[in-house]
């Protein structure tokens, strides 16, 4: 009997080590997966769109592969839209130029880096809703004719320069008898063309002029009165995200986010981001 009980008691405890090591592997097989990341492309120079600093201050999120980290609207805007998805941001530096290659490429899954939404665009990539919409204006030093300005058309003879491929460096066009010199690659080479006196105008749009005349007391934005001013359509002022061409489900669900912000959602932000942009402290 006792020869029988102990092979009882052995059978249960076998069982109960088999049982114990069966829950085992199913908490390794339960274990959290690990978190998505999104992969984000911007200039980290375009202030108050996107820059960089030292510190993670306000913020600020790390530059994948560089001790600086990105801050700004569009870090903003990422972040909501990250978070929204239960993602990791990762941002990533890259030249304006570079933006919509790295997307096509898949180096990055976004550039939210201030980005008209155009036809011309649209050919290559695809486009969330708009976050932004940028009126164009003038950025000019407040003591030139050009800060009297009531019209585009008072700007007549001014030297003139934007930014490398944008739809603000078409505009200039509008101004009569311009002289138009080669587009700047930064938003900060503008200014110093600016202000050094290499032209007195730069065409832009509203935050990046903002922004500009609030760190530099010297410079004005003027905004000219509706049919007086600079004539774009309205893909001309409509900023996006741009993704790869097809990736429906990431469009969906950013446009998910998207949808339920306001232009006055939008106006906070960028005012935000505007008072902590760097030159401005």
């Amino acid at each position: 009997m006792k020869k029988y009980l102990k092979l009882a008691l052995c059978c249960m405890m076998v069982a109960a080590m088999a049982i114990m090591a069966g829950c085992g592997g199913s908490s390794e097989k339960k274990a959290a997966a690990p978190k998505k990341v999104l992969k984000v492309g911007m200039e980290c120079a375009y202030a108050p769109y996107n820059w960089s600093q030292t510190t993670a201050e306000g913020g600020a999120v790390k530059i994948a592969g560089s001790n600086e980290y990105a801050y700004g609207y569009d870090v903003i805007i990422a972040k909501k839209l990250a978070d929204s998805m239960g993602a990791t941001l990762e941002v990533h530096k890259i030249e304006w130029d570079g933006l919509p290659p790295a997307v096509v490429s898949g180096k990055i899954d976004a550039a939210i880096a201030g980005m008209s939404i155009t036809a011309k665009r649209k050919e290559t990539v695809d486009f969330t809703k708009p976050y932004y919409y940028a009126n164009v204006v003038a950025l000019v030093k407040k003591d030139s004719a050009q800060a009297k300005a009531k019209s585009v058309a008072d700007l007549k003879g001014s030297v003139a320069t934007s930014q490398l491929n944008t739809i603000w460096y078409d505009q200039i066009d509008q101004v009569p008898d311009v002289k138009k010199l080669p587009a700047i690659d930064t938003v900060p080479g503008m200014i110093v063309a600016l202000k050094s006196g290499k032209c007195n105008l730069i065409v832009t749009d509203i935050p990046t002029a903002k922004a500009a005349a609030f760190a530099n007391p010297e410079l004005v934005m003027v905004e000219f009165p509706e049919g007086k001013g600079f004539k774009t359509s309205r893909e001309d002022v409509e900023i996006g995200v741009a993704v790869k061409k097809g990736n429906k489900e990431l469009v969906d669900a950013m446009n998910k986010v998207l949808g339920n912000m306001t232009d006055a959602d939008f106006s906070k932000i960028m005012d935000e981001a505007i008072k902590k942009q760097p030159l401005a402290k």
